[in-house]
């Protein structure tokens, strides 16, 4: 049964073979329930418009349609994070106001020079490069109310030794331990801007995402989003993590892996349906 799905590039480069083949799996997955289209250009750094304008280019080429967001129109048109930002801060609001996250000023550096701090292992359903558990030695002892985030990181509380699990439409049952596979994670970024994690989930719920459709190395992360979800008292989204796509050497191919953006092949002079068939590129 076709579900509400998004398609969600990120503009630091051009659109990659890897996230294209992802798109288009969740593009066929939503087919007759709504696609939206939305550009997550958080990152005021690294995103381009230009490569923005590209990804939307490409997804065209390659017959992938959205039914909302940019070059379509509709209701909450265009669907720009960069955009979203008085929405994002009701969404840390609602969170402060839950007493679910904390002031943290201390940096990566200070979580990974901490004697406490385990790395989360990589498993090989979710092959992210395993990061520093925060501690929770550097955890506050006391509440500290909030109006406003106030240039400061916040991080999520996380339950330690809580098993979160969730049924992936490819993987069936997934679950992850808070405190071990991951810990206090952040949900505002000390310049003043939403998180990854919050901004997924504030825009998710927004724009009523049936399911969400993206890569493996993305499981832990969506363990994350699911506490976010019971602390806002949010119906979550159903989930299925689609297979990275490797080289014949079966290395993981990134956006710098060289010659294998949608718009170099295409200047290849290679079909969609070539690009569509990988890896008999």
């Amino acid at each position: 049964m076709p579900l509400r799905g998004r398609l969600a590039p990120t503009p630091t480069g051009l659109l990659h073979v890897g996230h294209a083949l992802t798109f288009a799996r969740a593009a066929e997955r939503a087919a007759g329930a709504g696609l939206v289209m939305r550009i997550e250009d958080l990152d005021r750094d690294r995103c381009r418009p230009e490569y923005a304008a590209a990804a939307l280019d490409d997804l065209r080429w390659l017959g992938l349609d959205w039914t909302e967001g940019p070059d379509v129109g509709g209701p909450h048109a265009p669907y720009e994070q960069s955009r979203r930002g008085a929405w994002f801060l009701d969404v840390w609001r609602r969170l402060e106001a839950a007493g679910a996250i904390y002031p943290s000023p201390h940096s990566r550096r200070d979580v990974e020079e901490a004697a406490s701090a385990p790395h989360g292992p990589a498993t090989g359903s979710d092959p992210t490069p395993p990061e520093p558990i925060f501690p929770a030695a550097l955890r506050p002892t006391e509440r500290e109310r909030a109006s406003s985030p106030g240039g400061v990181a916040w991080r999520f509380r996380v339950p330690d030794g809580r098993v979160i699990s969730f049924d992936d439409a490819r993987l069936g049952r997934v679950a992850r331990t808070a405190g071990v596979d991951f810990g206090d994670f952040v949900v505002w970024r000390r310049d003043d801007l939403a998180a990854y994690e919050l901004a997924v989930v504030a825009d998710d719920h927004a724009m009523e995402i049936e399911e969400v459709v993206r890569g493996a190395d993305l499981l832990t992360s969506t363990a994350r989003q699911l506490l976010l979800y019971e602390a806002l008292e949010w119906q979550p989204p159903q989930w299925c993590h689609a297979p990275l796509v490797v080289d014949a050497e079966g290395r993981r191919l990134a956006k710098r892996s060289g010659g294998l953006a949608i718009r170099e092949l295409r200047a290849r002079g290679l079909s969609p349906a070539d690009v569509l068939r990988w890896p008999a590129v």
